[in-house]
């Protein structure tokens, strides 16, 4: 009877235990250290690193990989800011230029007002109800093309903030995960000489 309940505890165990290292195998096949997210590559060396006590080994080559797929992703948010100010540079040129397009145009407009109802305009006569006309739907135009601007510029500068907010979250991230690696690492030594004089010692 005794034997019964040994084997049939055993096999409930078993059952259980290989249940838990599939899942355990599914979670790991998601993660790797050269591809997906950097949080990702992250938590594979903390999955995959050997435990010691309370604390991780990490294997100094994985932390040269993590660092320079770190770097690799800065440099790229750095890319993506230079190229952000370029076209946002380029737009506050076209942006000041019709600023004065426009002001030009008010003040031709001004001085028009002051003059008889008969006017020429590219050798045209025309009374002043056309003209004034012909003028507003120009200062129309060149306004509609204002507005555009400003509003492709103010995305810009948006989609810049973030970048920038994305590379100092990016950048505070690596560096906290460096120093736990730093402080993981020197633990680990310090605990490691301390068995190797006990084992002096002894």
């Amino acid at each position: 009877m005794n034997i019964l309940k040994t084997v049939f505890f055993s096999s409930i165990f078993l059952l259980s235990f290989s249940t838990t290292q599939a899942q355990e195998s599914s979670n790991d096949d998601q993660l790797s250290l050269n591809s997906g997210t950097i949080d990702n590559q992250f938590e594979y060396v903390i999955q995959k690193s050997n435990n010691y006590q309370d604390y991780k080994v990490i294997k100094r080559a994985w932390l040269y990989t993590l660092k320079s797929h770190t770097l690799d992703s800065l440099k790229a948010v750095h890319k993506d800011l230079a190229d952000t100010q370029v076209v946002v540079d380029s737009q506050a040129v076209e942006i000041a230029s019709l600023k004065s397009n426009l002001t030009n145009t008010q003040e031709t407009l001004d001085a028009t007002n002051l003059e008889k109802d008969s006017m020429s305009l590219f050798g045209i006569q025309m009374s002043k109800g056309n003209y004034s006309t012909l003028l507003w739907s120009i200062i129309g135009g060149l306004f509609a093309f204002l507005l555009f601007f400003i509003y492709k510029f103010n995305n810009s500068n948006a989609v810049t903030k973030q970048a920038k907010q994305a590379l100092a979250e990016t950048e505070e991230e690596f560096e906290e995960h460096r120093r736990n690696a730093l402080e993981r690492e020197q633990k680990v030594r310090r605990q490691l000489q301390d068995e190797i004089n006990k084992q002096k010692n002894g």
